[in-house]
């Protein structure tokens, strides 16, 4: 029997792709992130297909949000005014699997569709794409087949930092009108804070050289506005804010942003109990409304002690609650933006420790937002507490 000898004249190909280490691909597949965009990879070849669910940071683009009445047969046409923060339940809804690619159902697993023939072109038209669809799978009039997040990651194994998405803030508020909330949870609320202003406007008049290292303005003269500083009426609120509804509008941004958040966290249940090497969950929206944070302690806390549901409605219960808060008629930031009717909110549960009631407002409140707003923050808690209650609801 003649020895196979290779041809000199014509060697066999290299791949030198293949000659990458399994680490350096998992190196590149983590600074991805991006679900879509791996469950694209895994349909490349078999290597790839077996290391994406050993992808670490996950990153989940919700493409549309449906409530529980858009998937019912007996949904009419007024199904539309539901969506709302006080709506029973949110589905998450992932799209873009198109028949292009269908044979990524093998790695997202079985298909199954929460859309029906009922859906009016509202709920069609939130879709991030438009066409497509595969015989193995179920579509709306759009033509996409979907999947809750819950099934995308389902064949991730070792997941320890997932970032979701949502494709706007669950909030309908008026344009001009500021309204930011970050929260913190548990088995239940741990903290939340929230950001409003009932206007924003960009004072083209303030110059940033104006302004101290303190961000307070050292001029009282300047164009557009009063200075804010603490000396100049003691941080207090003025009669007016009882008097013309301001209070009151306080109240229902905090409520609002209350239920917002403890829908989230309750759509979270599954995605938490299925991945037990989640080290950080971060549930946000493209609007960067709402951002709602679970660390490894407390992922592990909701996973021990199970939520308390709302009765009223599918979401966390939200506990007895103690309030500060922070108001300014007009807030000049170092930027040149103004917030009319500033307004910070720190909410924590009433029966909380007293060593996480120890942390400064400093150190907690001016990092819960972004630039300009954690400057606004910094701001606000220079001047008068007001302390309220709420019971739990």
């Amino acid at each position: 029997m003649s020895s196979v000898r290779s041809d000199p004249v014509h060697p066999q190909p290299i791949d030198h792709f293949d000659r990458l280490p399994d680490s350096l691909l998992l190196l590149i597949f983590n600074k991805i992130g991006d679900v879509k965009a791996l469950g694209r990879c895994c349909v490349v070849s078999r290597r790839f297909h077996s290391l994406v669910p050993q992808v670490e940071n996950v990153v989940v683009r919700v493409d549309c949000v449906i409530s529980d009445d858009d998937c019912s047969p007996s949904s009419s046409s007024d199904k539309s005014r539901a969506a709302g923060p006080f709506s029973n339940l949110f589905r998450l809804v992932f799209g873009g699997i198109v028949k292009p690619l269908q044979a990524l159902g093998q790695f997202l697993g079985p298909k199954r569709s929460i859309l029906n023939g009922n859906l009016n072109g509202h709920s069609s038209s939130s879709l991030s794409v438009g066409s497509g669809g595969g015989d193995d799978g179920e579509m709306d009039q759009g033509g996409v087949t979907h999947h809750s997040p819950t099934q995308v990651l389902r064949n991730f194994n070792e997941i320890r930092f997932l970032r979701i998405e949502l494709p706007s803030g669950e909030l309908g508020i008026d344009d001009g009108v500021l309204l930011k909330w970050r929260a913190d949870f548990g088995s239940t609320l741990d903290n939340c804070v929230i950001l409003g202003a009932a206007s924003v406007i960009n004072n083209v008049h303030l110059q940033v050289s104006e302004f101290g290292n303190d961000g307070i303005c050292n001029h009282s003269n300047i164009s557009g506005g009063s200075n804010v500083g603490i000396g100049d009426d003691n941080g207090s609120i003025p009669e007016s804010f009882y008097t013309n509804g301001g209070l009151k509008l306080r109240v229902v941004w905090t409520i609002s942003s209350l239920i917002a958040a403890s829908a989230r966290h309750y759509l979270l249940q599954p995605i938490i109990a299925e991945h037990k090497t989640l080290d950080s969950l971060v549930l946000t929206d493209a609007d960067g409304q709402g951002v709602l944070r679970m660390n490894r302690d407390q992922l592990e806390e909701l996973r021990v002690k199970p939520l308390s549901a709302s009765s009223a409605s599918k979401r966390t219960q939200v506990p007895a609650l103690n309030m500060r808060l922070w108001y300014a008629p007009h807030l000049e930031l170092p930027n040149g933006v103004v917030l009319k009717g500033a307004t910070l909110v720190a909410i924590r549960p009433s029966e909380q420790s007293t060593s996480k009631k120890e942390v400064s407002d400093a150190s907690w409140l001016s990092t819960a937002f972004e630039e300009p707003y954690g400057t606004a923050a910094k701001m606000l808690i220079k001047r008068r507490t007001y302390c309220l209650e709420m019971n739990s609801f």
